[in-house]
């Protein structure tokens, strides 16, 4: 399972071959923005828990509840390294996907996924999709980023204020009232265009979440019960992360044409909330 490792004055990465999936990013001078779990497994055909897995072309089990595997099989395959660069510290990777190197009945369509990973004081993911099919195709797809917090139970996330969310766990829609914050298990669903910002005031920060091309934001902590009944996740790990993803799920899914592109970015920066020394 090859990947590539950031280090430079501006950053310390690491992306992995399988799934084109970032596993770190460190702006120079900052605590660890991107989570990765101390109980990750490293295996053929396994999901790696954290980091930021691409989900597609269905986010969970799918519109139709029953798809499977959970959040499709991008995440789960190796994914061809096309290009490395540098400039000024900032190195950027690119990964590509086509059907030749993954199929799936559930999805019997052409189509070319193109990752981008830019690292550098910001982290910049760019997910281009290409149908090179006869026929339209619709796909879910999420960059489900999992964030390092100081302590879930004191962060908030601004920038969410109005939106409508489904509530996975009530399986109910909802107006989200002031910003969101984490007193139990989350698991929502957000549709909104609109930036994020997570503040940390434990590690005196905040994080924010730029994007474009995406109608849905996708919030989750497993909080206690869950964190305890997963193998791949610490018992008490759910106060060191949360997830804020990038996406286009359920009804904001993406139909393309033949020869139809959709584009997906992400960047995320830090501010220090830190007094200088």
């Amino acid at each position: 399972m090859g990947s590539l490792i950031v280090d430079t004055p501006v950053a310390i990465g690491r992306i992995s071959d399988h799934g084109a999936q970032v596993l770190q990013w460190q702006p120079s001078g900052a605590e660890p923005v991107i989570w990765l779990s101390s109980h990750a497994v490293f295996a053929r055909d396994v999901a790696i828990r954290g980091g930021v897995p691409i989900c597609f072309p269905w986010f969970g089990a799918g519109r139709s509840g029953a798809m499977s595997p959970a959040h499709g099989f991008a995440r789960l395959v190796t994914w061809p390294c096309t290009a490395t660069t540098e400039q000024d510290g900032t190195v950027t990777v690119v990964h590509v996907l086509t059907q030749e190197q993954a199929v799936d009945p559930q999805f019997p369509y052409c189509y070319r996924m193109t990752s981008t990973a830019s690292f550098g004081d910001e982290l910049t993911l760019t997910l281009l999709v290409e149908n090179t099919d006869a026929t339209p195709f619709s796909f879910e797809v999420a960059l489900h980023t999992y964030l390092a917090v100081g302590d879930a139970s004191s962060v908030s996330i601004v920038g969410l204020e109005g939106a409508e969310y489904h509530d996975k766990l009530l399986d109910r829609h909802v107006v989200q009232a002031g910003p969101v914050i984490f007193d139990g298990e989350v698991d929502r669903v957000y549709s909104s265009t609109s930036d994020v910002i997570l503040r940390d005031p434990a590690l005196a920060r905040s994080v924010t979440i730029a994007k474009s091309g995406s109608a849905s934001t996708i919030v989750w902590n497993p909080w206690v019960d869950k964190s305890r009944a997963m193998a791949d996740f610490g018992d008490e790990e759910w106060r060191d992360m949360v997830c804020v993803e990038t996406g286009n799920v359920g009804d904001r899914a993406i139909t393309l044409h033949p020869g139809e592109v959709h584009e997906m970015k992400v960047i995320v920066s830090v501010s220090s909330h830190r007094p200088p020394s």
